[in-house]
């Protein structure tokens, strides 16, 4: 499947319009990147969360740099046929991402379906 990267980004900020806004309100130091390529170590990976889960703060947390969030463009691409799956899988892969910034774990989420 090929797509701009503008195109892909207005699919993740698409995306975040979708989250519940008492959600995003909730978000706290935190960005979200699109990236075109997932680690080399980990190259099928299509979104990643790195920092500490809202529910790992505790009082001092602070004077640290943002929680980021990447979504990865091309291996998203690589597992999509058409623009509706491409749209559907950016929107779990947003979704799974944030939910690990509110501290839930992947075994959860695939219970939830947003594995």
């Amino acid at each position: 499947m090929k797509m701009s990267r503008e195109r892909f980004e207005e699919l993740v900020g698409e995306a975040l319009d979708e989250v519940p806004p008492e959600l995003l309100d909730l978000m706290d130091n935190i960005v979200i990147l699109v990236r075109d390529d997932a680690p080399p170590d980990e190259p099928d990976l299509l979104g990643l969360y790195e920092g500490y889960a809202l529910t790992e703060r505790g009082w001092d947390y602070g004077g640290v740099l943002p929680d980021r969030i990447v979504i990865f463009r091309r291996p998203i691409l690589a597992i999509c046929d058409t623009d509706e799956d491409v749209v559907d899988e950016v929107q779990v892969t947003v979704v799974h991402e944030i939910a690990h910034h509110f501290g839930i774990d992947d075994a959860r989420l695939h219970e939830l379906g947003w594995g």
